[in-house]
């Protein structure tokens, strides 16, 4: 009972991260690319799959959630004519987050797509690094440490612990951290 209460509170705080970002969109204000959602959608609905598949169970399901949440952002974007230009960097990670489905399907072990998932989705993360470091103020910190809490509510809710269930939640996680960590620096840094 505690994994699926852990599980629902992980939920809530996807669902309360995306809404102030769903709304931008709609608004206009705010115009994510296309593709990068498409393809961010994709790595995080198969993680939630292979996580099911290891028999992860509830801390799978904000996965789960988070997945189709971005593949909605992704149509929304497409429908609301934001970015959608392609570039050859675009098509190589979303070849590799398609090769991904087939390398599980073959060797009939979630962990390979799980790691090739993971990597696709953390090299997302290097350009907003880069923008972090030099525009800090330009970067949500809520946003960053509700999905740092979510991941981290996620991993604590897995009903089985292997490298397949816990690598991408806590990889993320990680990886919000340290933006936070950069984030909040620099903005120290730029106020002396």
């Amino acid at each position: 009972m505690l994994k699926e209460i852990l599980s629902a509170f992980a939920i809530t705080l996807t669902l309360i991260a995306f809404l102030p970002y769903i709304v931008s969109t709609l608004r206009g204000q705010t115009r994510p690319h296309v593709f990068s959602w498409v393809i961010w959608g994709i790595t995080t609905f198969v993680v939630f799959l292979a996580q099911v598949n290891d028999g992860g169970g509830a801390g799978a399901w904000p996965i789960g959630v988070s997945g189709v949440i971005t593949i909605g952002v992704a149509i929304m974007a497409f429908f609301k004519r934001a970015d959608i230009t392609i570039t050859r960097l675009d098509k190589v990670f979303f070849a590799a987050a398609i090769s991904a489905v087939p390398l599980w399907y073959f060797t009939a072990d979630p962990l390979w797509a799980v790691v090739i998932l993971t990597v696709v989705d953390l090299l997302g993360f290097g350009p907003t690094l880069r923008k972090a470091f030099y525009f800090p103020n330009e970067e949500n910190l809520t946003f960053f440490g509700l999905f740092f809490l979510r991941n981290l509510l996620a991993v604590i809710a897995l009903e089985h612990y292997s490298l397949s269930t816990v690598l991408f939640p806590a990889a993320v996680a990680l990886a919000c951290l340290l933006l936070i960590l950069l984030i909040s620096y620099r903005r120290k840094a730029a106020s002396f």
